[in-house]
C-alpha cells in the first residue's frame, strides 16, 4: 500500500512535464535532432546540391538552432558553414516561423508546419514562393522535394533527392 501510494505520487508529479512537453509544437523537429543530415543530388538546372544539416533545441527548448553546410562559393568548389538558422514557435500568429542566414549575406524567413512525421517549409524566395518537404520514410531517411506545391501537388519541381541521419 505503501509502495502504490508512493508511485502514484511520483506518477502526478510527471504528468504535468509529459503534458507540458507535447504542448510545445517544436516537438515536430524532435526525431532530427540526434543526427547529421546529409543529403545530395542536382537541382533542376544541373547544378549540385550537397548539404549536412546539424540542429539542436537551445532556450530549454524554445528555439532550435541549425547549421547547415553546404557549398560556400558561387562556383560550387569550396564546401563549409553555409547558414545558420533559428526555428521558433510564434505564438501570435501560432505558427512555427525560421530564419535561414547564409554565408552570402541573404536571410531566408517562412513557416514551417508539421504533417505526421512529415515537414513542411513554406517561404518566398526571390518572388517564388517555394515549398520544401521533409517526407518521412523511416528514422534515418527522409525524402526531400523543394519546389512550387499548390493545392497538394507539385507545379514544380527545383530538387529531389534524400536525406539520410547518422548518429551525432
Amino acid at each position: 500500500m505503501k509502495e502504490t501510494m508512493k508511485n502514484l505520487i511520483i506518477l502526478l508529479f510527471l504528468i504535468p512535464i509529459g503534458l507540458k512537453a507535447q504542448d510545445n509544437p517544436l516537438t515536430i523537429f524532435k526525431s532530427l535532432e540526434n543526427y547529421i543530415w546529409i543529403a545530395e543530388g542536382k537541382w533542376g538546372d544541373g547544378s549540385t546540391f550537397k548539404q549536412e544539416i546539424n540542429l539542436e533545441f537551445s532556450l530549454d527548448n524554445k528555439i532550435i538552432k541549425v547549421e547547415s553546410k553546404g557549398f560556400i562559393n558561387k562556383e560550387q568548389t569550396e564546401f563549409g558553414l553555409r547558414n545558420h538558422g533559428i526555428r521558433q514557435y510564434d505564438e501570435k500568429l501560432k505558427k512555427i516561423r525560421f530564419w535561414e542566414f547564409d554565408i552570402f549575406g541573404n536571410l531566408t524567413e517562412g513557416t514551417v508546419e508539421g504533417n505526421g512525421k512529415n515537414l513542411i517549409y513554406k517561404y518566398d524566395y526571390g518572388g517564388t514562393f517555394v515549398t520544401e518537404m521533409w517526407i518521412y520514410k523511416n528514422e534515418k531517411t527522409y525524402d526531400f522535394i523543394v519546389g512550387v506545391y499548390e493545392n497538394r501537388e507539385w507545379k514544380q519541381k527545383f530538387l529531389e533527392t534524400e536525406f539520410t541521419g547518422t548518429l551525432k
